[in-house]
């Protein structure tokens, strides 16, 4: 039977775990959830980041409606499946899915801090608890490492740390940090550790609550409803990133690392390798590239399908047989408990051999069981 990987879901990190495993230095400034007259706070770096629709997070198991009533908390929105090994195992099992990736909820927000000391280990603490939380779910889970980018030493260090303990990737930020893109030198120690180890760094969609770090930033300020921000918030942050990899050299540098693409689907992927390869003949000057840009994203970038996605057999055909994948988001709340049964509809048209590359033959390359 043909093996299954849900190439993006999560955890949600239980409340207490930045004060259990932070180291003892640092845990009066733990990552913590704090209740005040009836409304819960999400505290990281002494500052409030998001209060009272903390059960929004996650709740893919909740009506929507009731979701964000104002009555629920964050543990309501955290079904067991999303913090216990066991539980994960079970539903996994009850989806039919061999392996899942698994990405922070609350560690994938950005860190409003400028002690490094304090963002590293915060990193620390999470990629400890998830180190355990694998050690018990076994090699079914595939944990991506949680590193602070903006301090790249530390980073590389923890990075190599959490390979040595089988976690499968890192989360890469799809943002400009301290000044610098995702694909220039100056994170190439990071990169380096990937490739040598043959694990993907993983652009994965940041949700941001405000400031000019968001997509369409001008655009949200007119509050255009969650319909705009989530339906293109995404490939905003995507898009941007992963073409600054490719123009600045960065697949020129390191020609066999692998980068995935996750929760902004995958049909975003032909245009943009058709929009680049169209500029990059008037321009190519600018930019020297060894090859074109369409040839690097079919040579090293992966591409994670939406479960309801119409175009995965246009870009299995035009990006590649081998690079489309396909996730859940399970639990958050863009995400539904019947994702592996709608990714399954959505490729019944497709060969059983095609079928099978994005169920998961084609993850199943870049994470072996």
């Amino acid at each position: 039977m043909a093996v299954v990987v849900d190439c993006d879901s999560h955890v949600m990190e239980p409340a207490d775990l930045w004060r259990r495993y932070l180291e003892p230095r640092f845990r009066d400034r733990a990552i913590r959830i704090e209740e005040r007259d009836g409304i819960e706070h999400l505290i990281i770096g002494e500052q409030v980041v998001l209060s009272g629709v903390l059960a929004g997070l996650g709740g893919a198991h909740i009506p929507r409606e009731e979701l964000f009533s104002g009555k629920l908390r964050y543990a309501d929105g955290c079904p067991p499946a999303s913090y216990e090994p066991a539980a994960r195992l079970a539903l996994m099992d009850d989806w039919g899915v061999d392996r899942c990736v698994l990405f922070p909820t609350i560690g994938i927000l950005p860190f409003p801090t400028e002690d490094m000391d304090l963002a590293n280990a915060y990193c620390r603490a999470y990629n400890t608890w998830q180190a355990e939380y694998r050690q018990q779910a076994g090699p079914r889970v595939v944990p991506m490492a949680l590193i602070n980018w903006r301090d790249v030493a530390a980073a590389a260090a923890e990075l190599a740390r959490c390979l040595a303990l089988g976690f499968g990737g890192v989360f890469v930020p799809p943002e400009i940090v301290s000044g610098q893109r995702p694909g220039q030198a100056h994170f190439d120690p990071i990169w380096r550790l990937c490739e040598e180890a043959g694990v993907p760094g993983c652009l994965h969609v940041i949700v941001r609550f405000g400031g000019s770090a968001r997509p369409f930033a001008s655009w949200l300020e007119t509050a255009p409803g969650p319909i705009f921000g989530f339906g293109l918030g995404a490939t905003g942050q995507l898009i941007p990133a992963v073409a600054s990899m490719v123009l600045d050299g960065l697949f020129d540098r390191f020609p066999a690392l692998k980068v995935v693409c996750v929760e902004a689907g995958c049909g975003f992927a032909a245009y943009l390798m058709d929009r680049l390869d169209e500029k990059h003949h008037f321009f190519k000057a600018s930019s020297p590239l060894a090859l074109r840009p369409g040839d690097y994203l079919r040579r090293n970038v992966y591409f994670v399908a939406e479960p309801e996605e119409r175009t995965v057999g246009a870009m299995l055909e035009l990006v590649g047989e081998d690079r489309i994948l396909w996730g859940s988001d399970f639990p958050h709340v863009d995400s539904r408990m019947d994702a592996a049964e709608l990714i399954r509809g959505s490729i019944v048209g497709l060969s059983p051999e095609r079928q099978a590359r994005v169920l998961g033959a084609n993850a199943a390359a870049i994470w072996p069981g």
